[in-house]
């Protein structure tokens, strides 16, 4: 089954809660706060914490290098197994508690390290928990809501990430002056710092476990046999398609090195980042209506194409004010793709191997950003950042074409 909207799901959806003035289920609602406190908190964190890997425990790059490959690796793992897991159990919350839980422990602990070795314990246990809860959740998106409205819920659901995103940086930029005087920040107030972002991770665990409910699902929408062998070939395609978008969409990092580059200072970056999060939360909820009514593919391809576009950009800037436009575009890329990718997985599958779905794709984003990565830093290495860049938007306009040219894909999935 392919269709956008399904009579029986529609009914077992109303079930799941009531709506919100929003126009969504209040679990999709309460799902939202709690990834909005999650990233408030990481985004506190993590701006800073090569730095204090670095400078404070005495870590080299490659090791910082090293780090981040083993734990988005780990999460990509882990991400394949929890989906197919969520569609076996009676009920996916316990999944999604599980890994916010592990994420929000790790968070006051940081302030303690002492050795680069507990740091990268540290970030494997909250990549393990990003693994687990990923595919659980947005299938429990997707379980909250008719069909019909999958774009909205997880437009809505992106936003309020995004909203986070900004406000955790946008605090720290706030408390680093009001609390130490000065930017530079000796061990302790890394530490400091550190401890008061666990307490909107601390706080997001709370809303999700007394606000956020689910109904447990009958035994016979739960897979008897692998849910892989009921995932259709329009599945497939799009996620392959999505895997060769990814090899050319390397990590932000390389974003914020070229602004660097181009003369923003380091106070320029935070504003800068908070600015593209800016962008991705106003965007996202109106995107994700949108696509409820026109074919979602549209503005996936869209987005792809808003994306090479910003990539051939960035490999041509040469002035402060050209990127900090590059960036505000590159906002309405996620914008128009994050949440409208995740509603057409959910289109192309039956309820009961969402969770399976969202595993393989969450699962296969991260494992191809690792490569994406690496050969983008080989580009600019050998060629510079205009052939890195041209790369990454070459590719985009492949995969957007590629979405738009498949005629058995397109009847899956604009199925009435």
């Amino acid at each position: 089954m392919t269709d956008r909207m399904r009579p029986t799901e529609a009914v077992e959806t109303e079930a799941v809660g009531q709506k919100s003035p929003a126009g969504l289920p209040r679990s999709v609602i309460w799902l939202s706060v709690v990834s909005f406190l999650n990233d408030f908190s990481s985004e506190m964190i993590y701006p800073l914490l090569p730095v204090f890997f670095i400078r404070v425990l005495g870590a080299s790059p490659a090791a910082l290098g090293a780090m981040e490959g083993l734990v988005e690796s780990t999460a990509s793992l882990v991400k394949l197994y929890s989906g197919r897991l969520g569609d076996r159990l009676p009920r996916r919350k316990p999944l999604v508690v599980a890994g916010y839980s592990l994420a929000s422990v790790t968070r006051p602990f940081l302030a303690l390290a002492m050795a680069p070795w507990h740091v990268i314990g540290l970030r494997v246990v909250d990549r393990v928990g990003k693994g687990l809860r990923s595919a659980p959740r947005d299938a429990l998106i997707a379980d909250s809501v008719d069909p019909a409205h999958h774009g909205r819920a997880f437009g809505f659901h992106r936003a309020m990430d995004h909203l986070g995103a900004i406000a955790g940086p946008v605090t720290a930029l706030a408390l680093i002056p009001w609390l130490f005087g000065s930017g530079n920040l000796p061990q302790a107030q890394y530490r400091v710092l550190f401890a008061i972002a666990a307490v909107p991770a601390l706080l997001s665990i709370a809303v999700l476990l007394f606000l956020v409910h689910e109904t447990p699902r009958p035994d016979g929408q739960r897979p008897d046999r692998p849910a892989g062998a009921r995932l259709s070939g329009a599945f497939w395609y799009l996620l392959a398609v999505i895997m060769l978008f990814t090899l050319g969409n390397s990590s932000d990092t390389f974003l914020l090195l070229r602004a660097h580059n181009v003369g923003l200072t380091a106070k320029g970056l935070y504003l800068i980042w908070a600015l593209l999060h800016g962008v991705k939360s106003a965007l996202s909820t109106p995107a994700g209506i949108l696509s409820d009514r026109v074919p979602r593919r549209w503005l996936i391809a869209g987005g792809w194409l808003v994306y090479a576009a910003v990539y051939l950009g960035f490999g041509r800037a040469t002035a402060a004010w050209q990127i900090w436009w590059l960036f505000a575009i590159y906002g309405l890329y996620f914008g128009l793709v994050e949440g409208c990718e995740r509603a057409l997985v959910a289109d192309l599958v039956p309820a009961n191997a969402r969770g399976t779905a969202f595993g393989w794709y969450n699962g296969a984003i991260g494992i191809m950003a690792l490569p994406a990565s690496a050969l983008f830093g080989l580009l600019w290495k050998r060629g510079g950042p205009s052939v890195a860049f041209d790369f990454g938007g070459a590719l985009a306009l492949l995969a957007a074409f590629l979405l738009l040219a498949h005629d058995a894909f397109r009847r899956a999935a604009e199925a009435p």
